[in-house]
């Protein structure tokens, strides 16, 4: 790469977004419901897993910031279905429909939102099924929630030491102004899109992996926090090893929500026939570090070593240890 780094600079920057702190709003989550009825599968994953039959139905759901629906509602319409195909996807499973809650007014805005998820439903093939509509709001704002199936899981509550920390990253699109997401989906042929997701649940009956966790809007880095935090491990991450387009900058790709984007871990057998089921789909995908015992999430780049997070002495959503 060309790029010059400061590695301790260039993580502090990353540590500092915006979208890495929001994760913190969790805790106060976690705090309060405590005293619910208790759930058999830990609370903390892409989406809760319900023992069903010989198999597990997979229950999801994501609210969308307000200035982000704003911005490009027919955009968040569409991320509406596809953030949550990936939440399925990335535990294993197929999407079976969504719901929506739809705050908003009876115009143009409205409609685009809509638009977007009606032709998003089409692509993956994903259908809505019903939700709860007011139309009598003055500002816009969005919902979406999702049941998908599994036949064998991946969490992020699974991931060991002395495994490898993969990503697997499609970089063929672009960033979808004015927000840090990358968008590899809008413009991709629907069959590709599904058969894109269909490899994570292959990836789950063919046991090439047992963690596994969507990139979100906390980014690579901090979406790798909340994978160690959720098994109570440790990594350390090769900086230059996480598959980026050549023309964007770290700072800001370490903070990019990718459209089709997952971290998954794996023993040393499994690493190479993984690595080939993505490539043969023209899908970047990478070891990216290891996995350890430290807490720690550190980073190395030429001759610079710096620590990123600990997850013993700095929650993140505070979910880990189940």
């Amino acid at each position: 790469m060309s790029e010059t780094v400061q590695l301790s600079h260039l993580l502090n920057r990353v540590r500092d977004s915006s979208g890495l702190l929001q994760k913190r709003d969790i805790q106060l989550v976690q705090r309060n419901l405590t005293q619910a009825s208790p759930a058999t599968y830990p609370n903390g994953d892409d989406a809760a897993a319900i023992a069903h039959g010989d198999g597990f139905d997979l229950l999801a759901g994501e609210g969308f910031m307000d200035q982000f629906v704003a911005a490009d509602p027919w955009f968040a319409g569409w991320c509406g279905v596809m953030v949550n195909v990936s939440d399925i996807a990335a535990m294993g499973g197929v999407p079976v429909a969504v719901v929506n809650a739809l705050w908003g007014g009876a115009d143009a805005r409205t409609e685009q939102l809509l638009q977007g998820m009606s032709a998003a439903s089409r692509a993956y093939g994903v259908p809505i099924v019903g939700g709860h509509t007011n139309l009598r709001c003055q500002d816009l704002r969005l919902s979406v929630s999702i049941l998908g199936r599994a036949q064998r899981i991946l969490s992020s509550f699974a991931a060991h030491p002395g495994q490898h920390l993969v990503m697997a990253v499609d970089l063929r699109g672009q960033y979808q102004a004015p927000f840090n997401n990358w968008n590899a989906s809008t413009g991709a042929p629907p069959q590709r899109l599904r058969e894109d997701l269909a490899l994570l649940p292959q990836i789950a009956q063919l046991q090439l992996a047992s963690a596994a966790k969507d990139i979100s809007q906390a980014g690579v880095l901090g979406t790798t926090v909340m994978l160690l935090e959720s098994s109570q491990v440790g990594a350390h991450i090769q900086l230059e090893s996480i598959p980026k387009p050549a023309q964007v900058a770290w700072q800001q790709w370490l903070q990019t929500f990718p459209s089709f984007g997952f971290l998954l871990t794996c023993d040393e057998q499994q690493l190479a026939p993984l690595l080939t089921l993505f490539q043969q789909r023209h899908i970047s995908a990478a070891a990216i570090g290891e996995i350890n015992d430290s807490g720690l999430c550190t980073l190395s780049w030429d001759s610079q070593t710096d620590l990123f997070w600990d997850i013993h002495t700095t929650p993140l959503t505070a979910m880990g240890g189940h």
